[in-house]
């Protein structure tokens, strides 16, 4: 997939895209649970989504450059998860599933640029952007074992 871009702008320009779409995941989310503070987590979510855009688009402008990456442990606990469709209906846990698998996607993207862009800078904003999805994977992974585990 990566190989399909001409340059670093055209990376940049798909990554503010994928951000734009998470952020919509975690609002079409928001919307269709019940549960307060559910929802709250997943405006919360969308906003930190809305930020990671904003980075790109400062990079994209050359009004920012990259921050030390973080190391953050992977729990894996959503490889072994099975798939989940959102509905409206959908409970707490499958909502979290659907989350812990999307940033898991994202890092493997961001993962995936720092790899192949040859600009050291550019290689250290995709490490970082990794580095957040992977927070966020944890996050959701957390919440999920200690409230939605110890629920069922």
């Amino acid at each position: 997939m990566v190989e399909f871009f001409r340059n670093v702008n055209e990376i940049l320009d798909f990554a503010i895209k994928e951000e734009e779409k998470a952020r919509d995941f975690y609002l079409y989310l928001a919307k269709r649970v019940e549960r307060p503070a559910m929802k709250k987590n997943f405006e919360e979510f969308a906003g930190e989504e809305q930020k990671h855009k904003e980075r790109l688009l400062e990079v994209k402008e050359g009004k920012r450059t990259a921050k030390e990456v973080e190391e953050v442990p992977d729990m894996k606990m959503s490889d072994y998860l099975v798939n989940v469709t959102p509905s409206r209906d959908m409970d707490y846990g499958d909502a979290l599933i659907l989350a812990m698998k999307r940033e898991k996607a994202a890092y493997r993207l961001y993962t995936r640029l720092a790899e192949v862009v040859e600009d050291e800078n550019m290689r250290q904003v995709f490490q970082g952007l990794a580095s957040e999805e992977a927070k966020h994977k944890m996050a959701f992974e957390v919440e999920y074992d200690e409230h939605y585990m110890s629920e069922n």
